[in-house]
């Protein structure tokens, strides 16, 4: 069967299958499957399984589960609690300071799990009921949760930047060393939104003065939360950056150090360490198999020379190599719509990579500004994943229009955050570059 026909058989069986919201796993491989077939019959389906090999055995792919294994224990050992007791008692007296308090706590939690769903479900159960008894108005209180909460994409160490890193064959240590500037720099960004609204509208937050003020020594007392969380971030970033161990044996450091960060707080038990390790499993076989279904896909879409035909028809068209990169941009948006991070990476990557090459961008400031284009997708409506975070744990009369409304000024910041770099790109790399300076 002709090649072509088949490439227009896996792209349209792609779309009809994602609208219809199978599974994203099965739709690839069935997809690869059925295409191996057809283009070269059943013996040829040896090829599919030994072009998948290399990825089910892959070290770099131990980091996963290492990762996820790491962020569970932390969410069920109290240090989250902990982190926002300290925080709610430092910001009482600052305009906007819950708000401002929940953005840094999630760009702690960031740098201690790198998954974006506890740090969302973490928020919307501490922090949300404790913005609106507060007077908080609910779509602010909504948005800073919803995008403080995906600063686990971008802020090392993120099981999105790892798969990026993995899927683009580029340095996992470089990917998370890139994503620490831009991360911060988006943190601060929603601070300084959060502060300036309400300093524009103090409406919007309760009075300062009208907060109680503890003692100076209660408030010192409370920022011991923060040992724990540090040394949870040394551990893993110190470990990375010094030479002392790759991305993927940090990982291992990290689940030591939420171990013991457990039993610190006295929360660590065999059906504690049970229960973390089933979600582990769990979220671990999801991403593989999404992992070995698009290796698959690509395998067979690029042998169709579906790659060549979209690389070449990029370098004949006559357009500005950054109106190539926008619209690469909102393809990831909108399939942000659909998809989770994990399968627009599996799928697009390897697509786009060659593309970013021939226009002479760099992979690693490109990995970047994939990873705050999936934080766009995370909170665009209506199908944006933290909004329905959120929803499960939305208290009564607060409805998900809402929410809708409170994501709205911090997409138009995301936005706003990856021109600037798109636009300065040093902000991206100066410091991958310097870490591997340093490191000669």
């Amino acid at each position: 069967m002709e090649s072509s026909f088949v490439l227009l058989f896996m792209l349209t069986s792609l779309i009809a299958f994602m609208l219809s919201g199978a599974g994203l796993a099965f739709v690839l491989g069935a997809i690869a499957f059925i295409s191996t077939i057809l283009l070269w019959g059943p013996s040829a389906l040896i090829v599919a399984v030994l072009n998948t090999f290399e990825t089910m055995t892959s070290e770099s792919l131990m980091a996963i589960p290492l990762y996820v294994l790491m962020a569970s224990i932390l969410q069920k050992s109290a240090i989250i609690d902990a982190l926002y007791d300290a925080m709610e008692t430092w910001s009482a007296r600052l305009n906007g300071g819950l708000a401002v308090g929940t953005i840094i706590i999630c760009t702690i939690l960031a740098a201690m799990t790198g998954v974006v769903g506890a740090a969302v479900a973490a928020m919307g159960i501490l922090a949300l009921p404790s913005m609106l008894s507060r007077g908080y108005h609910p779509p602010l209180a909504l948005g800073a949760i919803c995008a403080g909460g995906t600063l686990g994409i971008l802020i090392p160490p993120s099981v999105v930047t790892i798969v990026y890193a993995i899927t683009a064959q580029i340095s996992i240590g470089q990917m998370f060393a890139a994503g620490i500037v831009p991360g911060l720099i988006l943190a601060g960004s929603y601070i300084a939104y959060i502060l300036i609204r309400t300093w524009i509208n103090p409406t919007l937050a309760p009075n300062p003065d009208d907060m109680e003020d503890l003692p100076l020594g209660e408030k010192l007392a409370k920022l011991k939360s923060l040992i724990l969380p540090a040394f949870v971030v040394l551990g893993v970033l110190g470990s990375i950056y010094t030479g002392i161990a790759t991305p993927t044996e940090a990982a291992a450091v990290g689940v030591l150090g939420a171990a013991i960060s457990a039993m610190v707080t006295r929360r660590l038990s065999f059906t504690m360490l049970s229960g973390a390790a089933t979600e582990t499993l769990r979220v671990t076989a999801m991403i593989l198999w999404i992992t070995i279904g698009a290796r698959a896909f690509i395998s067979v879409f690029v042998a169709t020379g579906g790659a060549d035909s979209i690389l070449g028809f990029v370098e004949g068209f006559e357009a500005s190599r950054w109106v190539i990169l926008g619209v690469m941009v909102l393809v990831l948006i909108f399939l942000g719509l659909f998809l989770d991070e994990i399968g627009i990476i599996l799928l697009c990557v390897p697509v786009f990579l060659p593309i970013i090459t021939t226009l002479d961008f760099d992979p690693l400031w490109f990995g970047v500004l994939f990873m705050i284009t999936a934080q766009m997708a995370y909170i665009t409506p209506p199908f944006g994943y933290t909004l329905f975070y959120l929803k499960g744990v939305l208290p009564e009369g607060i409805g998900i229009g809402q929410v809708y409304r409170g994501v709205i000024p911090f997409f138009l910041i995301q936005v706003a955050v990856l021109i600037l770099f798109a636009v300065f790109p040093d902000l991206v790399t100066w410091l991958p570059e310097a870490l591997s300076q340093v490191g000669k």
